[in-house]
């Protein structure tokens, strides 16, 4: 098991963090080779990713008041942190310090970062789909969270020029930068919403101050624009109804699909909860969304269940389409166009 995880540690830090978290790229990399730490991270909920989750309740519990040395080395907790080839033993010292509460959060809690800047992505691929379909969007979100994403309609965009898309009168502003030869046919409108329904193991109500707490603690310590964007659209969320369902996704999926009228395009999406799912879900998941395309229109937007690209399957008439929409930043700050 220490193999494993040691393994997963090493692959977060060059994969994940390398270029974008110092403080998390070091640490992963001290943790991998620290048995007592593997120890700890081992009591992740099955399914989790172990070194986010052990990051995000170390993060937690420093921003929840704990008082530790270690949170000089957090650029989220101070303006000037210390040198971060220092941070490793203050950072043992806090996991056996609090330990308990710790451990409590790994097996309490799941990894459920709402990253709102991936709508950067969400915004151009809704526009596609309602130009092909020309029909209200019906929006089921599976591994919602907060719902944040569910009102990617609600934000304005830009993409590296002056011109700004989506809702211009909004107080979030989302920017990225669009790589490669290609750009999707971004255009002055926004695709009209008929329904929002976002479904989680453990939807997260942001009037609960313990749940907005969590999601800024998923956010990593350097990522000062990330946590302003989360915060502006936490805001959002709390004056809108959405409708957030706690369950299994997957097994929901038929029932929501028939309840919704025909006179609305089902639009299926998920952004990186499938590396969450074993491969027997995955394949489930693409089973009924196939099945329900044998009844009526369905759309699936979705990354990390074949590869780590976005795609857009969908169902018109019984007939099938696939595409690759494009490659895309973890947390949407770029991202390719291939449609």
């Amino acid at each position: 098991m220490k193999i494993i995880l040691s393994k997963k540690f090493q692959n977060f830090a060059i994969m994940e963090c390398k270029g974008s978290s110092k403080l998390y790229e070091f640490l992963s990399l001290q943790i991998a080779d620290d048995d007592e730490i593997l120890e700890l991270a081992s009591y992740a909920r099955e399914g989790q990713p172990a070194s986010n989750l052990l990051f995000g309740a170390v993060h937690y519990l420093l921003l929840k008041g704990k008082q530790h040395s270690l949170q000089d080395y957090y650029p989220s907790m101070t303006k000037n942190p210390r040198n971060v080839e220092e941070s490793f033993f203050p950072f043992k010292d806090f996991c056996r310090q609090f330990s308990n509460e710790i451990i409590q959060l790994l097996q309490e809690r799941m990894v459920q970062t709402n990253e709102v800047r991936r709508c950067s992505y969400l915004f151009p691929s809704f526009q596609h789909i309602y130009r092909v379909i020309e029909k209200p969007l019906a929006l089921i979100e599976i591994g919602t969270s907060a719902g944040l994403q569910l009102l990617w309609d609600q934000y304005s965009y830009s993409y590296g020029t002056s011109e700004v898309f989506g809702n211009k009168q909004s107080t979030l502003r989302i920017s990225a930068e669009i790589q490669g030869d290609k750009s999707p046919t971004l255009q002055d409108f926004i695709p009209p919403v008929a329904t929002r329904i976002g479904i989680d193991l453990h939807p997260l109500d942001l009037r609960d101050e313990e749940n907005a707490l969590w999601l800024k603690a998923l956010i990593w310590p350097e990522h000062h624009e990330r946590r302003e964007l989360l915060e502006k659209a936490a805001d959002y969320v709390k004056a809108n109804e959405l409708r957030l369902i706690e369950g299994n996704g997957v097994e929901w999926l038929q029932e929501l699909s028939e309840d919704i009228p025909k006179e609305y395009a089902v639009c299926v999406f998920h952004t990186h909860v499938a590396n969450q799912m074993p491969i027997e879900v995955k394949a489930k998941l693409l089973e009924h969304v196939q099945r329900i395309g044998t009844k009526r229109e369905i759309f699936h937007l979705y990354n990390n269940i074949q590869d780590r690209y976005l795609h857009l399957d969908y169902y018109l008439n019984g007939k099938e389409y696939k595409y690759v929409v494009g490659e895309t930043e973890g947390h949407g700050k770029w991202f390719t166009w291939s449609l």
